[in-house]
């Protein structure tokens, strides 16, 4: 039986193993269209590969994944975390929590990740082949699968079954290589991005960082929490990338044009806000607006938030008044700015997206209409926010393929 993977990446190599492992007689063959696999893998977590995440603080699948959170909540229970952690740490790969909860390997060295699994391929028997890009897959009359390549001088081949794991794609047509099997495909659109605010002076504040801000796309429920950082562009950090995560689709069909609420007082309301800055002058009303301020907040930030609400930085607290008091508390819960463009976040590339999750059996990744072809990883219309968890999605999936297809076909 030949098993054939498309796609050398955290999916494909992943299930390529364990096949083998649950398969041993069977011949697994991946097709990487690149020059080597794992490219994505190691430079990801800024190439120290932030492979999963403790879940500590995932307080629901929906939180960390945007689109397909039921079909990641059943797929965690057969491969979650614990088992990530467990399978690289029994190859050898130490592993280390960090305060944000994020895994790393201890070595904090993605080409460890990289290295471990292109060596249990060989190990296991995987054949790996690079610079084959697939032109197009067809089931041929008696059930088995033709693979032709792009590249004219590579010879066609057949396959008992498919793992397409290509990943994301950036436009809808890196996907022509399943036209024949009548899928329906969700539009690819960019998700995990930073955001560009040329509208607005507070880029000349770049590299500064607010531990905990809340987000809001205006005119929407969308929410997002966690640190900020403000660059030459706009802004990025966590909350921004998971504000881009859940809007990914609404931003792309408004041309990343919105207003943007931030809340800087760690998602305090106006009335607690307002009790906040009555502690924080106490005893300090003959100092001028400038010199007083949040101690999470830095003098260049306040400087520019008292330009926000219109204040005069140079009056005294005493000077204020209700209605200074008030714009105050406005500008520090709900300060707007102007999206107008998105920044690639650093090497990384998400889309959300791809095959539907309406083609597939969600309890094994194969497709409904057309059995032996699996599906795993991004080419699916399931992604997440920063934190490891598109790895594990990743891990988990190419987990669960792998055990389907040993249930059926072993």
């Amino acid at each position: 039986m030949h098993i054939a993977i498309i796609g050398g990446g955290a999916a494909g190599c992943f299930a390529a193993i364990n096949i083998k492992r649950f398969i041993t007689q069977a011949r697994a063959t991946v097709y990487e269209s690149g020059h080597k696999p794992l490219s994505k893998v190691a430079i990801t977590g800024g190439g120290r590969c932030n492979l999963t995440n403790s879940f500590n603080e995932v307080k629901s699948t929906e939180a960390v994944y945007p689109r397909g959170a039921r079909l990641m909540k059943r797929l965690l229970n057969v491969f979650s975390h614990e088992d990530v952690y467990r399978w690289f740490e029994n190859e050898g790969v130490k592993l280390i929590t960090q305060d944000d909860q994020c895994v790393f390997p201890q070595s904090q060295n993605a080409m460890e990740i990289v290295d471990t699994l292109k060596r249990l391929m060989y190990d296991n028997g995987v054949t790996l082949k690079t610079r084959h890009r697939i032109a197009n897959i067809e089931k041929n009359d008696n059930g088995a699968f033709r693979l032709t390549f792009t590249d004219s001088s590579i010879s066609s081949s057949t396959a008992d079954i498919v793992v397409v794991t290509t990943g994301g794609s950036p436009k809808a047509y890196g996907l022509d290589f399943l036209n024949s099997f009548n899928l329906e495909i969700i539009p690819p659109v960019p998700s995990l991005f930073s955001l560009c605010l040329p509208h607005s002076d507070i880029t000349k504040l770049q590299g500064t960082v607010v531990k905990n801000v809340t987000l809001g796309l205006c005119g929407t429920k969308i929410r997002a929490v966690g640190a900020l950082l403000i660059t030459h562009w706009g802004m990025s950090g966590p909350a921004i990338l998971r504000l881009s995560s859940y809007a990914a689709r609404l931003l792309h069909e408004q041309n990343y044009k919105a207003d943007m609420s931030v809340n800087w007082m760690e998602g305090m309301n106006e009335s607690q806000v307002a009790e906040c800055l009555d502690l924080l002058v106490t005893g300090n009303n003959k100092k001028m607006l400038s010199s007083v301020y949040p101690e999470h907040l830095n003098s260049k930030l306040w400087a520019h938030l008292l330009r926000q609400g219109g204040l005069n930085p140079y009056i005294r607290w005493a000077e204020l008044g209700s209605k200074g008091r008030n714009k105050l508390v406005a500008t520090l819960t709900n300060d707007i700015y102007r999206i107008d463009g998105k920044n690639r976040f650093k090497d990384e590339f998400v889309t959300c997206g791809g095959v539907a999750l309406s083609n597939i059996n969600i309890n094994t990744l194969e497709s409904k209409k057309h059995g032996g072809l699996y599906f795993a990883g991004e080419v699916l219309d399931v992604d997440a926010v920063t934190g490891g968890f598109n790895l594990q999605a990743a891990w988990t999936m190419g987990y669960v393929t792998a055990k389907s297809i040993a249930d059926k076909y072993r």
